[in-house]
């Protein structure tokens, strides 16, 4: 009868041994409790607890990716926008990991939603759109002086997407096209200006030379007359008669004194 016995206790005794053996891989930490009171941080490798009197918490020491779900903002210049983003994060103390929050992850997550509202609230929609690394750099500071508290280092926080509806979308686009139209505008004014200015010094230089006038309009002429297509009738300038006049005055002054 002692037999029987001795195989219970045995088996027993296996029992408890087998489940107070603990095996941590290297990424894995075990934060040991006594009695319900803190004792150490334990790991890699194999732990042995003694049971009913040792407990243990697992901790992942791996960097984590989390979506934050789409949040609904209104920027600075109250345009309503949803905007999505991602963090990256991971637990480098797990004592503080286990005991200064239930739940390490969904603490990070919920904190991650509102400081993503808090932090694009402050700022216009263009600032959204083109500062995405100031704003990602900002978002990531927040986060991590406020898990440093927790044991959980934020390593980086990026906003994935800015999302408008198609009533914003369309005043935007209007915008833009305003905006361009008003460019044109300006660079086509800034043209005529310089080239009235270079017109006003061409007849500057043309007043100091008469000759360059005619000059000038002897090549219009020969530009018009490359087109056989159409006449043109082109008044003749007086000034180029002149010479012309003034020669035939001084031979038949000549022919007259002669006679």
């Amino acid at each position: 009868m002692i037999y029987p016995a001795i195989v219970v206790i045995v088996v027993v005794a296996l029992i408890i041994l087998f489940s107070s053996i603990k095996v941590l891989r290297e990424y894995q930490r075990g934060v040991v409790f006594l009695f319900g009171r803190f004792q150490a941080v334990k790991g890699p490798g194999i732990i042995i607890l003694v049971p009913a009197v040792q407990q243990m918490v697992r901790i992942d020491l791996r960097t984590i990716v989390m979506d934050v779900p789409p949040q609904d903002v209104i920027s600075r210049d109250n345009v309503p926008v949803k905007v999505n983003a991602v963090i990256l994060f991971r637990v480098i103390d797990p004592e503080k990991a286990v005991i200064q929050v239930e739940d390490a992850r969904e603490a990070t997550s919920q904190l991650a939603q509102t400081t993503l509202r808090s932090v694009l609230g402050q700022h216009e929609l263009d600032e959204m759109l083109s500062e995405r690394e100031k704003l990602n750099h900002d978002i990531q500071m927040i986060l991590d002086q406020h898990t440093d508290a927790w044991g959980i280092k934020v390593s980086n926080v990026e906003i994935k997407q800015v999302d408008l509806d198609e009533g914003m979308i369309r005043a935007i686009a209007r915008q833009a096209e305003a905006e361009r139209q008003r460019r044109a505008k300006i660079i086509n004014a800034e043209g005529e200006q310089q080239a009235s200015e270079k017109l006003m010094q061409a007849a500057q230089t043309l007043m100091q030379q008469p000759q360059s006038i005619q000059l000038r309009y002897l090549q219009t002429l020969v530009e018009v007359a490359g087109d056989r297509t159409t006449t043109i009738a082109f008044p003749l300038p007086l000034d180029l008669l002149e010479p012309l006049v003034g020669a035939l005055r001084k031979s038949a002054a000549g022919d007259k004194s002669a006679s």
